[in-house]
């Protein structure tokens, strides 16, 4: 609880140091759009002709919509509180799970397995699609688990939860149907082996009957922030098929080599857990997952069985990501949800094996604590010199963050950007000249999206880029994300780093660049780099 108080306290504290993603502002028009539906009846339908939005639900822009009519924030402000505390939620009910398979401190190091994970914590300010169903997952996986114990008959309080849990879930991605899948799987891990063939169909049949009122409890809840999925049964799969055929003109990174997001390689969802993932977390998840197979520490029947059912909501993911090959971009984004049952595992995993240390002595077990600890302090101390970009933690299978530059996905949000102008605003308020008398105003082309630029600037010579083409702009700013830098040269004047390497630079291009004609009038479209699709919002991912 401790700890938990000490995550909350830091995040509220450092919750302004986070950036506005790229979706945020067409994601927080799709809440609008759900919230108009309903209040004018279902007469106003624009919520299912914005974008490809309606393809999947909008639970969290919902509910910060309404949490901005109710707190006097900015609206971006409190969808990143709100990010950060559903976030905070699934760290919490991640070490709960543990804590109820392998005991009291199975669940702190799963909950500092969680935490101290960059990919997820860097995320839990802006990802307000990613981290909010990655906490329902987590939630209903703890749930699963309490009435998976009591099959055939698991309590209806239980039931009722994880059915909560499922429709929020679903209330903002199709993916939160894998959890029925995870429960038809559950039932039969739980079948009584000593038992008959009709005494197991029995228990099959009972237990589904016993569970049917989740399903009950979700689809609701799904249809008020999806309508789209209730405007036919079949809408939720027809969603999560879509999810495996979209395709968009985004580029990706991996192992150096640039892809299209529809020809990406089948390890590459795979391929950044590898790496991104810290490995003391790893090694803890494979312990845990050995120990299905080779066990030197006695434990129940039952401990195995909820290690078995964590095992599979981590891999049966990725196996069907890598088997169908579908679309993937933003390295393992979209896979954050594996991230809980990891950390749940790893808390076991660890647990277990400082249990199986200390059979011959204790003197072996403390060594072994201490490595353990040793290693969350380091990932600890590496987050706290990244941040505010914690999302940019690589592990050491390939170098940290200095062995991933320019060869994998980083600031592919660009989340560095407002520390990016405010090194632009001190260059302008040091270097360049000030006329009084006809105050100049600077183009500024941006390798992003206009409402995090326009929510950082504070100079009112710095515009957003007004210029008919990119290389008319005075100056430039830009990740080094798919070497969006390098689209445009000028001298450079600032740059953003971390642990030695460049996230971002600040260009100043006037010395070189293309001036528009005098009497030109002003242009009401410009050109699009060829770098900058990297930056832009995607609606539907």
């Amino acid at each position: 609880m401790a700890f938990l108080a000490t995550v909350v306290f830091v995040a509220c504290f450092t919750v302004k140091d986070y950036a506005i993603s790229n979706d945020e502002g067409v994601q927080h028009h799709y809440g609008e759009l759900i919230i108009a539906y309903y209040q004018s009846g279902f007469r106003v339908r624009d919520v299912f002709t914005f974008e490809n939005l309606y393809l999947y639900g909008g639970l969290f822009d919902v509910v910060a919509i309404w949490l901005g009519h109710v707190v006097a924030l900015d609206v971006y402000e409190v969808r990143h509180i709100l990010c950060a505390m559903t976030g905070v939620a699934g760290i919490a009910v991640s070490g709960a799970t543990a804590r109820s398979i392998a005991g009291p401190r199975a669940g702190l190091i799963a909950t500092a397995a969680l935490t101290l994970c960059g990919a997820w914590y860097g995320a839990m300010f802006n990802h307000t699609k990613d981290i909010p169903f990655a906490a329902a997952m987590a939630g209903a996986t703890l749930f699963l688990l309490r009435l998976a114990r009591q099959l055939p008959s698991p309590r209806t309080f239980d039931v009722v939860v994880f059915g909560c849990f499922a429709g929020v879930a679903l209330g903002l991605r199709s993916y939160g149907l894998l959890l029925f899948v995870y429960l038809g799987l559950a039932i039969l891990i739980y079948l009584p082996r000593a038992e008959s063939g009709r005494a197991r169909l029995s228990f099959a049949g009972r237990s589904l009957l016993k569970m049917s009122p989740a399903a009950v409890v979700a689809y609701p809840l799904m249809m008020l922030a999806w309508p789209w999925a209730a405007l036919s049964p079949l809408n939720p799969i027809r969603g999560l098929f879509a999810f495996s055929e979209f395709q968009y003109a985004i580029r990706t990174m991996f192992v150096g080599r640039v892809y299209e997001m529809a020809n990406v390689p089948r390890v590459y969802v795979p391929g950044y857990l590898l790496i991104r993932i810290p490995l003391i977390t790893q090694a803890g998840a494979a312990l845990a997952m050995t120990s299905l197979v080779w066990n030197p520490v006695k434990q129940g029947v039952v401990r195995r069985r909820e290690v078995a059912l964590l095992s599979i909501m981590v891999l049966l993911p990725l196996a069907c990501q890598a088997l169908i090959h579908g679309p993937a971009f933003s390295g393992m984004r979209h896979f954050l949800f594996v991230l809980p049952p990891l950390a749940m595992l790893a808390g076991v995993g660890l647990s277990h094996l400082l249990d199986a240390l200390a059979l011959p002595g204790r003197r072996l077990a403390s060594v072994a604590l201490a490595v353990v600890c040793a290693s969350f302090l380091s990932e600890g101390i590496t987050l706290v010199r990244l941040h505010p970009y914690e999302n940019l933690s690589y592990n050491a299978l390939v170098g940290g963050l200095p062995g991933a530059f320019r060869r994998y996905d980083l600031d592919y949000w660009f989340n560095s950007m407002p520390e990016a102008i405010s090194k632009l605003e001190a260059f302008v308020r040091d270097k360049v000249p000030v006329d009084r008398t006809k105050p100049a105003v600077y183009s500024v082309a941006v390798c992003g999206e206009r409402p995090a630029f326009d929510h950082s600037v504070t100079l009112p010579e710095l515009r957003w880029d007004f210029r008919s083409e990119w290389d008319e702009s005075e100056f430039f700013i830009a990740p080094t994300q798919m070497n969006c830098d390098r689209d445009l040269d000028g001298e450079i004047v600032g740059r953003v780093e971390r642990l030695g390497v460049p996230i971002a630079y600040v260009k100043d291009r006037r010395a070189i660049v293309k001036r528009p004609p005098a009497d030109s009038p002003p242009p009401v479209a410009r050109q699009e780099p060829a770098g900058k699709n990297i930056a832009q919002a995607v609606p539907f991912d």
